[in-house]
């Protein structure tokens, strides 16, 4: 899949809530999505930096999105676990990484990781996604 075709699916399959987050997608690949969050004031917290609930959707949203890069098409899989560290403060226009580690018939497992425009780590994410 392209990064055009997972923007496609952002756009159809979430919702508008989700799709308010801004998020681009700059990189797809079976092994892997790239996406980029900007930190919005309709994202941020006090002193400007981007709220914890806003990272965990961004994070998941980007898994989902890895494994259909994964699988070759979209899948509406149900995230049934997500574990988010948040690890520093996150401004500006932040990179969101995924990839999936394992996907078998029924659950897929996949990581995230955000960093900043200065390369330093925003947060981490695990999930667990059941597949239909």
């Amino acid at each position: 899949m392209t990064p055009s075709d997972l923007q496609s699916a952002l756009s159809e399959h979430f919702a508008p809530w989700v799709q308010a987050l801004g998020l681009t997608i700059a990189e797809a690949a079976p092994t892997h999505v790239t996406a980029t969050l900007p930190v919005t004031d309709a994202l941020s917290r006090v002193g400007g930096i981007v709220s914890g609930q806003a990272l965990a959707a961004a994070t998941d949203t980007v898994m989902v999105l890895a494994l259909a890069a994964h699988r070759g098409e979209f899948v509406p899989a149900a995230t049934t676990n997500l574990d988010t560290q948040f690890l520093g403060a996150g401004r500006g226009l932040l990179t969101v990484r995924a990839e999936v580690l394992r996907a078998g018939r029924r659950l897929a497992f996949a990581e995230a990781r955000v960093v900043g425009e200065d390369g330093r780590p925003v947060a981490n994410a695990t999930a667990t996604l059941a597949l239909p």
